[in-house]
């Protein structure tokens, strides 16, 4: 049983790190994910090894597996924990004159502001009429608390949020994450 263990929590720990280490490729952190790829093929190497000694065991292949899918879960956990880069809001709201919201609408993006957070207005025009489209950048700690204040201030609101691998120029780096630790400590 002490080997089946050793082999769950080695496994664990290389997908939580391989996992961690996606999602900081994919944000190209260009230091981190290498330096973290060295750790994380040292621990592989490990358990690959001594589960391989010892695949004859159901119960071992059994730790294995199951460490698999814990390394997954704990990575996605500890990601969301560091929450490293920014997330675009693009929020879209009817902002018709006919609409018994236009007026609320129209105060959205100052509600947005007050609440700390840079708000972008733009206008459209879309299938039923127009459009009033704000473009929010968040630090993406931020990014659960911000989706709960548009619902709540505009529950009608589609929301769509991306995360840019890039940024240049503007307030947008500098300045948002001033703002939201102003407003959120």
């Amino acid at each position: 049983m002490k080997l089946a263990l050793t082999i769950f929590v080695l496994n664990a720990v290389y997908i939580t790190l391989n996992t961690f280490r996606t999602m900081l490729m994919v944000r190209r952190q260009r230091l981190w994910a290498p330096l973290l790829a060295v750790l994380e093929e040292l621990v592989y190497v490990i358990a690959l090894a001594i589960a391989l000694k010892n695949i004859d065991s159901p119960v071992n292949v059994a730790a294995y597996t199951i460490g698999f899918g814990i390394g997954i879960y704990l990575g996605i956990l500890i990601e969301d924990h560091v929450a490293m880069g920014y997330v675009n809001f693009q929020v879209t709201l009817n902002i018709d004159n006919d609409d018994p919201k236009y007026e609320h609408n129209k105060q959205l993006p100052e509600m947005i502001r007050n609440h700390g957070y840079g708000v972008t207005e733009t206008w459209g025009y879309g299938r039923n009429g127009s459009r009033l489209i704000l473009n929010i950048l968040a630090p993406r700690k931020a990014d659960h608390r911000l989706m709960s204040l548009i619902k709540e201030l505009s529950p009608d609101a589609f929301i769509m949020v991306n995360e840019p691998t890039q940024m240049s120029g503007g307030f947008w780096s500098k300045e948002v994450d001033s703002r939201f630790k102003k407003h959120h400590g």
